[in-house]
């Protein structure tokens, strides 16, 4: 085994390891996947609170999943951190900008699984599986009616890598595509892209059979599929959000499956979150809930390494932040 106290003998490491961990696997691993990539710099992790508050006075490179203000006070070296999440707004982003570090996310990490996870929930509501599995609990053997993928219109909200990757994943079925996001211009790998404006939006939604959310929440994403949108889109629709909870107005959802103005949906993020015991979304029969789980995958810390290992080169190459991947613009 490892023994990574050692690590803490030298003042400087090349890359420091914070200790929070992320999908109950060990920062460990994450630590020897860098070691595995870099195995001529030196990775240290800081494996207790003291560890990381004395560490991370020298540090010039950090990588972590949260990054404290605590921490960062006494960050007196820090240039680059690599947060080994793919969304950065838990981080003090005005603070490190002020401190002029540059920041980098994991962007590109969670394209396979949660591409994966997007298509499993879309076949989930057209082969209809959760009338199989009531109907399996109570030893039932009846027939009821599913539906067909192919020939439908899938639209996906957000073009960054988990919408690029649920893209690909569709191509198989025979659908058409329509992608959303800030610069159409752009294109993408969708039969059709469309920009956040109201009139182009709602009139893909009232052709879409499937509504897949895999977009950052900003100003422009928040509570964006309201009741507007819910009465809008296509009453054999499914809604299928992997982005986060806000960017589907809770209450109006509510209604809607009430009112069957949508045939089912697919939460991997609630709002709120965690969704309390006692909310109405549990009760529906045809919505699918699962733990922000989406972002689940063994594989995690070796694609994450792969990423920042190829940062650490650039940042002792280059001296700066300027030529890094995925760097977050503050």
């Amino acid at each position: 085994m490892t023994d990574y106290g050692s690590d803490m003998a030298d003042d400087a490491a090349d890359v420091l390891v914070l200790r929070k961990g992320t999908h109950g696997i060990p920062i460990e691993r994450y630590a020897d996947a860098l070691r595995d990539r870099l195995p001529d710099r030196t990775i240290r992790l800081a494996r207790t609170p003291s560890e990381e508050r004395e560490a991370i006075r020298h540090a010039a490179f950090v990588t972590g999943m949260v990054l404290e203000d605590d921490l960062l006070e006494v960050a007196e070296n820090l240039e680059v951190f690599a947060c080994a999440y793919a969304g950065t707004g838990h981080l003090p982003l005005d603070r490190l900008e002020e401190h002029e570090v540059a920041v980098t996310n994991a962007s590109g990490v969670h394209g396979p699984n949660i591409g994966e996870h997007v298509l499993g929930a879309i076949l989930w509501s057209t082969r209809r599986f959760h009338v199989a599995t009531r109907r399996q609990r109570r030893r039932e053997w009846r027939h009821y009616q599913a539906h067909e993928l192919q020939g439908s219109t899938v639209t996906v909200v957000g073009m960054g890598a988990i919408g690029r990757a649920v893209c690909t994943r569709l191509e198989p079925f025979g659908v058409e595509t329509i992608g959303v996001r800030y610069s159409p211009e752009k294109g993408g790998p969708t039969d059709e892209v469309i920009g956040f404006e109201e009139g182009p939006f709602h009139e893909a939604l009232a052709r879409t059979d499937y509504l897949v959310l895999a977009c950052p929440l900003t100003e422009t994403t928040r509570g964006l599929v309201d009741r507007e949108a819910l009465v809008t889109i296509d009453p054999n629709a499914t809604i299928v959000n992997i982005a986060r909870g806000p960017v589907i107005d809770t209450d109006a959802l509510v209604d809607a499956l009430r009112s069957n103005w949508i045939r089912s949906a697919s939460l991997d993020v609630t709002d709120p979150e965690p969704l309390p015991e006692d909310h109405p979304l549990w009760n529906f029969g045809n919505v699918q809930i699962t733990p922000h789980n989406a972002g689940h995958t063994p594989e995690y810390y070796d694609r994450l390494a792969d990423i920042v290992a190829e940062n650490a080169r650039r940042f002792e190459a280059d001296g700066s932040g300027g030529e890094l991947k995925n760097r977050v613009r503050l």
